[in-house]
């Protein structure tokens, strides 16, 4: 039950990403352009990070189910307000109230997941938590497109409070949740998170991530706007990238346990640099096809390397410290997404005007293939070189 219920929290939460396919209404409600819209995915990463962290850390004291839960709950209410917000301040405040409700469900999960398995199983609980997450990020889209287009964009915050409250009375009667700790806490030094091998793993997990916001933040404009795409239409579009780390990520785990880490790690970034270049070179003419190609190849290429990375961080901390390791995963992985948006946007901005919309897509993707690619090459060096320090 813990696993499942990991995996389900999870995939509530990442329904986040029904918010990118919705950000052209929300420039166009509001009067702004890619370049301030990008504070709505800023406010609620950046603040899910740091929480993401302190939650784990607070899970390791209390148990990961009550914090948990908690995150939950306030989901639900930080959903519900949106039905009175009416400024974009408005917004970004409750975007910051929401990163705070993801951040205690994504700073626990992994603790929920790996504190009722073996260890020997652990990569197959962690894939399956990332099943949720993954379909959570692809049903996202294709759900934002058609709330946006029958309902408008408020509908896609107001419309997801029912599923976090229901989530939360789950998490209240489940059994076997691991309410309590169990185990004797002992509190994150800095000494613990400066070992190389938590380092390495940090690193990979910001420097993929910080690649593969680019394409949350531009596709959509993109399929709307280059491709003349209807937000329904550019949803079911957009989602091939999360279906594809969905898909791949049981498979991942799988490959985790069974070969370890490194390969599917080095595997994982190769196809996404290949994804991502391959967005970089799409034009306004470009078959839909190969527009499908490109966001698909980077989904994949997420889905194999995430699993095994995940699984580096937990195995790099003891058990009474697997809420601090599945936090700081997260916050690895959120610190790069919001370190993206912001390199993207600028990156993009400095072009935009100067040489037009495609030309500064095109550079951004670049740029972020370029991120992705030295990843890559920090995958392949031997684990041995992080074992002394670990």
């Amino acid at each position: 039950m813990p696993v499942l219920l990991a995996a389900l929290g999870v995939f509530a939460v990442s329904l986040d990403s029904a918010i990118n396919i919705a950000l052209p209404a929300m420039a166009g409600a509001f009067g702004v352009g890619p370049a301030t819209i990008r504070w709505i995915i800023i406010c609620y990463v950046l603040t899910y990070a740091l929480t993401a962290f302190a939650a784990g850390i607070l899970a390791d004291r209390l148990g990961p189910a009550p914090v948990f839960t908690a995150g939950l709950w306030l989901s639900c209410a930080a959903f519900a307000a949106y039905a009175a917000a009416s400024s974009f301040g408005a917004v970004l405040a409750l975007r910051v109230a929401q990163g705070i409700g993801g951040g205690l469900v994504y700073g626990t999960a992994p603790a929920l997941v790996t504190l009722s398995l073996p260890r020997d199983r652990h990569g197959r609980g962690l894939g399956l938590m990332s099943l949720g997450l993954g379909a959570g990020l692809a049903v996202g889209p294709v759900l934002g497109g058609i709330l946006v287009d029958g309902l408008g964009w408020l509908s896609v915050f107001v419309a997801r409070a029912p599923v976090m409250g229901a989530l939360g009375l789950l998490a209240l009667l489940a059994p076997g949740a691991a309410r309590g700790g169990g185990l004797l806490s002992r509190i994150v030094a800095s000494r613990d998170l400066l070992r190389p091998a938590v380092l390495k793993a940090a690193a990979l997990a910001f420097l993929s991530n910080h690649a593969q916001f680019a394409v949350w933040l531009l596709v959509p404009f993109f399929l709307v706007r280059a491709l003349g795409l209807s937000p329904t239409a550019g949803g079911f579009l957009f989602m091939l990238t999360p279906l594809g780390t969905a898909m791949a990520a049981p498979a991942s785990g799988w490959a985790a346990d069974r070969f370890g880490t490194r390969w599917p790690l080095v595997i994982g970034l190769l196809v996404e640099v290949g994804g991502l270049w391959t967005i970089g070179g799409l034009a306004a003419e470009s078959p839909l096809p190969l527009v499908a190609a490109g966001l698909a190849l980077v989904g994949l290429g997420a889905g194999i390397f995430q699993v095994p990375n995940l699984t580096e961080m937990m195995a790099a901390f003891p058990p009474a410290q697997q809420g601090a390791a599945g936090g700081l995963a997260f916050l690895s992985r959120t610190v790069g997404s919001a370190a993206g948006v912001q390199v993207t946007a600028m990156i993009f901005e400095s072009r935009l005007a100067p040489d037009g919309f495609l030309t500064a897509f095109h550079t951004a993707f670049v740029a972020a293939a370029a991120a992705c690619g030295a990843a890559a090459l920090l995958a392949l060096t031997p684990a041995a070189w992080y074992k002394a320090g670990r």
